[in-house]
């Protein structure tokens, strides 16, 4: 079984995104950057090779190109969900399924959407940990999910791509204005 990956030229702050398809086509990961940097750690989880194959990746990286163009609101992609397990996969899933283009929710929002978790203080953090190791972000937008900032208001928060990148997504799906023009 092989993963085959290709890097996709993004504006700036974003620079590029290197994605990864399995066999059967599902999208496996997606990735801060160019090169093979963590797609190494998830062939080693997954047990595959990685592998240059633009026939495979094409459409994945043609639907990444269209969105960051914003020419795309909506992913056509099956997703790899294989290396993500209990709440991990659940929030991930629930995210993907119900947090559509333009909108955004909280942490908690999240975690009570998903019912991954018990009624805690902690549910919150739990998502938080979940959205900074998303196998596949933008694709399964974690960059649509704040943090609270007291009294009912969200925040930014943080994120793996850093907080330029997810002003620019939410910029690009009329979340925020944009402040600056990066393209």
């Amino acid at each position: 079984m092989t993963l085959a990956w290709q890097t996709v030229p993004a504006p700036a702050p974003i620079g590029a995104l290197t994605c990864a398809v399995a066999d059967d086509g599902a999208l496996a990961h997606v990735g801060w950057g160019s090169g093979t940097g963590t797609l190494e750690a998830l062939a080693g989880v997954l047990g595959e090779e990685l592998v240059v194959d633009e026939a495979r990746t094409r459409d994945a990286a043609a639907q990444l190109a269209e969105y960051l163009d914003g020419r795309r609101r909506v992913f056509d992609l099956r997703i790899d969900w294989r290396s993500m397990r209990g709440s991990r996969l659940t929030v991930l899933r629930t995210l993907h399924e119900q947090v559509p283009y333009g909108r955004v929710v909280g942490y908690g929002e999240l975690a009570e959407m998903s019912g991954a978790f018990a009624e805690s203080w902690s549910a919150a953090r739990g998502v938080g940990s979940i959205m900074g190791s998303n196998p596949v972000p933008v694709v399964v937008p974690c960059h649509r999910v704040l943090t609270s900032a007291g009294g009912g208001k969200l925040a930014l928060g943080g994120f793996g791509g850093g907080l330029p990148a997810k002003e620019w997504l939410l910029a690009l799906e009329g979340v925020l204005t944009p402040t600056l023009d990066f393209r």
